[in-house]
């Protein structure tokens, strides 16, 4: 293609996400940003015979449309659609399914090195990562551990939309980029650097006083210093709108023959207005939207993030020790309005889950109360700071878990299934399940209220229902239903009370009479929640995690401990990667519903 045609396709390429992901819902703003950048490394790449990586992968819709996938954008994050990740099930062209940040760098040390190893070495490996993703420690880990001295064919593309593109230096920023970026350039520097070295007396002076100049002059003109420092070479900062400097860039980083850092200026949200004026996330992910406008087209009911964001706002109010920390989601997290009361008691700190549980297991010992609020499929990351910083330390941190359970649309490293397993084996750690917003409520205070260990709220993603008041509560347990004799008991694990509900409703039409209650802490685990099970025949654990290691695993424990006779069922998350659909479908195809629980209890208690 001529650059104007090139030009009208970019344009193409945003009408089309514009009007598909409105309908859909997705990643809308990150991809707008990317549209030239991804098709100056098509154009430059062979891709898959040189291998495209994409850190987090919500930025790869474009390359997607390039790999002959337009068509199947109508069923984006759908079932039978296609992913809002790369997906090796859909294409040869995708590679990293997981879509946790700062992993594509590793990703790239290790494929190249494979490909020195087997021979493979004129194979190219790209590697796209945004500037969000730089702030987590495995980028920096991975960068530490690549050489630059290498002969691997390996490209980093800095992705950076947090800042604009400033034309004033573009001519000469290109000239540099050229010069800096040929091996020419480099040898020429090092015979100047031998000969001056051999001059007796002054040689080493000089060198040292031209270098200096050079370096000086460089980090005037462009910020690599940083990645320099690290011995890479690096080019930019690149407009990267601009296709054909986009394109001449990377074609000087290809022929380079070691990696290369290329720093592109993006803008999030580009050719599009709702996006552009959103300055808080730049519509980085959206729900269905009007196209014209960005508006949602469903009014949006109370969410279990907005109960938190009030409840934690509140308490920060009345107590001065509550520091909130965020892992680069203030927004997502309902932390926002927490930072607009007390911007001196917020901290983000970047993609670094892991640094965030150890920060504030130094803050616990300062004599503040620290509350980290990240969606639970985040926690994974940092599960060895929170087992051996903060649980072994005794700290009073509480760890707040945003959409916890299935989650549906992102796909398997998005679902918040892993939670309930990990915690269950961290010593002291208390963990608590609400099943509506005034639990959570309660919980969220009980929580901050525990000083000398670890504490976890863990909560659904979506609508908050509607209080479910407990019919009494016993030594901490919420009985919710009462079922004639004490044939089966259903023990409800936070938001599945709803259902739970429904189950002893339905159960009751087929004469099997269910006992429904709430233990509300779920570790460690009621002795009175043990008690009652000794006095049922059929005890059922209902839980939005992995079965393997979760809350009925736990309590099948501790009653073969004390000699129950009860048989104890449960009902859960099979230990598998669950691919994107919707929650309710994913929850059919694993037979949690109502009608499938209790056609399963039927048959345990015949």
């Amino acid at each position: 293609m001529s650059p104007a045609e090139l030009d009208q396709l970019a344009a193409d390429i945003r009408q089309f996400l514009i009007e598909k992901v409105s309908q859909t819902g997705g990643h809308l703003g990150p991809n707008l940003g990317v549209v030239e950048l991804s098709i100056a490394v098509h154009r430059v790449f062979q891709s898959p015979r040189d291998v495209v990586l994409f850190d987090t992968g919500h930025q790869s819709y474009v390359h997607k449309i390039l790999t002959g996938r337009a068509d199947q954008f109508d069923l984006l994050r759908q079932r039978d659609g296609i992913s809002g990740y790369p997906n090796r099930r859909e294409s040869d062209h995708d590679v990293i399914e997981n879509s946790h940040a700062s992993t594509a760098l590793s990703w790239a040390d290790g494929v190249s090195r494979g490909f020195s190893l087997t021979g493979q070495s004129d194979r190219h490996v790209v590697a796209v990562v945004g500037d969000g993703a730089l702030t987590g420690g495995m980028s920096w880990e991975a960068l530490n551990n690549l050489s630059p001295e290498s002969d691997r064919n390996l490209v980093i593309v800095v992705n950076d939309n947090e800042r604009s593109y400033s034309p004033t230096i573009g001519g000469l920023a290109t000239y540099l980029t050229n010069l800096r970026g040929t091996k020419e350039y480099e040898r020429i520097l090092g015979r100047g650097k031998r000969v001056l070295h051999n001059t007796p007396v002054v040689g080493k002076h000089i060198y040292g006083a031209l270098h200096g100049i050079k370096k000086g002059v460089k980090d005037m003109l462009a910020p690599q210093g940083m990645f320099e420092d690290l011995g890479f070479k690096y080019l930019g900062p690149i407009n990267g709108h601009d296709i054909t400097a986009m394109e001449r860039t990377l074609l000087i980083a290809k022929g380079y023959g070691s990696p290369v850092i290329v720093h592109v200026i993006t803008e999030k949200g580009r050719g599009y207005t709702p996006a552009l004026e959103d300055l808080a996330e730049k519509f980085h992910a959206v729900g269905i939207v009007d196209p014209v406008t960005g508006k949602p087209l469903k009014a949006s009911a109370p969410s279990w993030t907005n109960i938190f964001s009030e409840e934690i706002t509140q308490i920060g109010q009345e107590n001065s020790k509550i520091v909130a920390i965020t892992a680069a989601m203030l927004g997502p997290t309902g932390l926002d309005k927490f930072a607009q009361s007390f911007p001196e008691r917020t901290i983000d700190v970047g993609i670094a889950e892991q640094h965030a549980a150890t920060s504030a297991a130094g803050l616990a010992y300062a004599g503040m109360h620290p509350v980290i609020a990240i969606y639970s499929t985040f926690l994974n990351r940092a599960f060895d700071q929170l087992l051996l910083d903060v649980a072994l330390h005794n700290a009073g941190v509480t760890f707040v878990l945003d959409r916890a359970g299935i989650t549906g649309d992102d796909g398997p490293s998005h679902h918040g299934i892993w939670d309930l397993a990990l915690t269950g084996i961290v010593p002291s750690m208390h963990v608590g399940a609400p099943r509506d917003g005034a639990r959570l409520r309660e919980i969220l205070r009980q929580c901050v209220a525990i000083t000398n260990a670890p504490s976890m709220l863990r909560f659904p993603k979506g609508a908050v229902p509607a209080d479910i008041p407990a019919i009494e509560r016993i030594h901490g347990v919420d009985i919710l239903h009462h079922g004639e004799g004490k044939k089966v008991l259903l023990i409800s694990v936070g938001s599945m009370a709803g259902m739970a509900l429904e189950v002893a409703q339905l159960a009751h039409q087929k004469s099997i009479e269910i006992t429904v209650v709430d233990p509300l802490w779920v570790k460690p685990i009621s002795p009175a929640v043990i008690a009652m099970c000794a006095d049922y025949s059929t005890v059922v654990v209902m839980e939005d995690g992995i079965k393997h290691a979760g809350i009925a695993s736990t309590i099948s424990e501790t009653l073969r401990e004390t000699g129950s006779n009860c048989s104890l069922h449960s009902i859960g998350i099979p230990l598998e990667f669950i691919e994107h659909s919707k929650r309710s479908e994913i929850l059919d195809d694993l037979e949690i519903t109502p009608a499938a629980i209790v056609q399963q209890i039927a048959g345990w208690v015949s």
